[in-house]
């Protein structure tokens, strides 16, 4: 079976993990930049564009979340598509939505991963060019409005990358934000899952060639 993959920057490290390990560096990986997660529209118009160029496949691996539902209406081409059934990369980290919420709801968390700080548009990226457009006074009453329903500064752990490295990192977030820092245990355990191909329907969509992916229905249409 030909396989290709389509996924986002912000889990390079663990995808490239993964494919290392079970030895298949050989499949190609065409990687979309993290910022568009900001503009769901512009993410599914990048991703339904790189759809359409793909060739000579048979399979084609989402690692992707559904992500402000950007995976809604995706067109396969003449091959068929497997899409992860988690809300975004956080919980397909964490192995289930059940999991990262219930985690949310006890620890009034905001989530970060190692790759999450090196993307374009990473929330202490955001807050400097506040306190370059508007000086470190109002730009910290602007981060308080916006991560007041938050306490902690949870640092994905999948035994990726040295969470060490994360911790010291972010340092300055929680002193700046007052968002407590919590290491959590996390895992690429879907990752391979999904480039095994043992997909657990409970886990992941198997979209048809020539077919609509339709999360609102819980299901795939064809195109007419």
């Amino acid at each position: 079976m030909r396989i290709k993959i389509l996924a986002c920057k912000t889990l390079e490290a663990e995808i490239n993990r993964v494919l290392h390990e079970e030895g298949r560096e050989d499949i190609p990986v065409i990687w979309i930049e993290s910022g568009l997660h900001n503009y769901p529209k512009k993410l599914h118009a990048r991703l339904q564009e790189e759809i359409d160029r793909i060739t000579d496949c048979d399979r084609l691996l989402l690692f992707f979340g559904h992500c402000g539902d950007s995976v809604n209406g995706l067109v396969s081409g003449d091959f068929e598509m497997v899409i992860p059934k988690f809300s975004d990369c956080i919980s397909l980290l964490m192995g289930s939505d059940e999991r990262r919420n219930a985690y949310g709801r006890e620890n009034a968390a905001y989530y970060l991963t190692e790759g999450w700080m090196r993307g374009e548009r990473n929330l202490w990226v955001e807050y400097q060019y506040t306190v370059d457009k508007y000086g470190e006074e109002q730009a910290k009453e602007i981060a308080e409005m916006m991560y007041a329903h938050y306490r902690t500064l949870a640092l994905l752990d999948t035994g990726t990358e040295p969470i060490d490295k994360l911790y010291q990192e972010t340092e300055g977030i929680e002193k700046t934000l007052g968002l407590k820092r919590q290491i959590v245990p996390a895992s690429v355990d879907r990752l391979r899952e999904l480039l095994r191909g043992t997909l657990n329907p409970d886990f992941f969509d198997i979209v048809k060639p020539g077919e609509t992916f339709r999360t609102m229905l819980g299901a795939c249409t064809s195109v007419q």
